[in-house]
């Protein structure tokens, strides 16, 4: 049988280091962590990257899949970093990332009628090793609504309220469940979002709102607040979106804390 050759360990002579080379947007089942039902089967899209020194040409690409066929069908914070361990050391790299986006599903009851119904959330784990540094960062985004209390104060009659999407990024130092984070952040909103609700759910949110106005600045303060008195996290962001109902833009606000021990 013929050997064939290995185009990508030839040698490259122009003397440029990439700082990731690897495969994107590959689409793969995957369980996850889950509070109530120990796991979750969801889909996710997988990035995939290593460093690769200016002497080689190029990277094997196959070898990547072969590392998330073997880790797929349980994907955990030990899990997470034993993958990145060996797509470091299959492809002989100096540094390795991946990057997993998946949605994630909670089964949530209308306040009033009860009625269950089906909430997704993206969720994106994104981890690098880089020599002895180790580093995973957890990303959710959870949709709220908010009602302006601006829009309150002035109207003799309502007041307009729209949908927004509070994205939350994490770095930690302990074990936390997703169900805490979405909870966290939509406690500090004016209602919550659903899937399913009934008129009697829809009266009791229109009016929950309408008791609990809030800015964008609002949120985002209340949720780092939380964020902060919690000591599982050593560095955190807080972004907030809202998709004004009666503008021709969005209403934004960002903050992130500094690092601590």
């Amino acid at each position: 049988m013929t050997k064939m050759k290995d185009v990508q360990n030839q040698p490259d002579h122009r003397n440029v280091d990439l700082s990731k080379v690897g495969i994107k947007g590959i689409k793969y089942p995957m369980n996850v962590l889950d509070r109530t039902n120990k796991t979750q089967a969801t889909v996710a899209t997988v990035n995939m990257y290593v460093h690769l020194p200016h002497k080689f040409k190029g990277t094997h690409m196959s070898r990547f899949v072969e590392v998330l066929n073997d880790y797929y069908a349980d994907l955990n914070l030990k899990t997470f970093f034993k993958m990145l361990d060996r797509i470091r050391e299959t492809l002989d790299a100096r540094s390795a990332n991946l990057e997993i986006s998946f949605p994630y599903f909670m089964k949530k009851k209308a306040p009033v009628s009860g009625v269950p119904s089906m909430m997704e959330y993206a969720c994106e784990y994104i981890g690098e090793i880089n020599g002895k540094e180790r580093k995973l960062l957890i990303c959710l985004k959870v949709p709220v609504c908010t009602l302006c209390p601006c829009s309150k104060e002035i109207s003799r009659q309502g007041a307009h309220n729209q949908r927004g999407m509070v994205s939350v990024t994490l770095l930690f130092k302990e074990f936390f469940w997703i169900e805490e984070i979405i909870e966290m952040v939509e406690g500090s909103a004016s209602s919550d979002v659903y899937a399913l609700l009934k008129r009697e759910d829809e009266k009791y949110i229109t009016e929950q709102a309408y008791d609990h106005p809030m800015f964008v600045e609002d949120v985002v303060r209340d949720v780092t607040e939380k964020l902060r008195n919690d000591h599982r996290f050593t560095w955190f962001s807080v972004e907030v979106e809202n998709f004004e109902s009666i503008h021709n833009h969005s209403a934004y606000a960002y903050t992130e804390v500094a690092p601590r021990p």
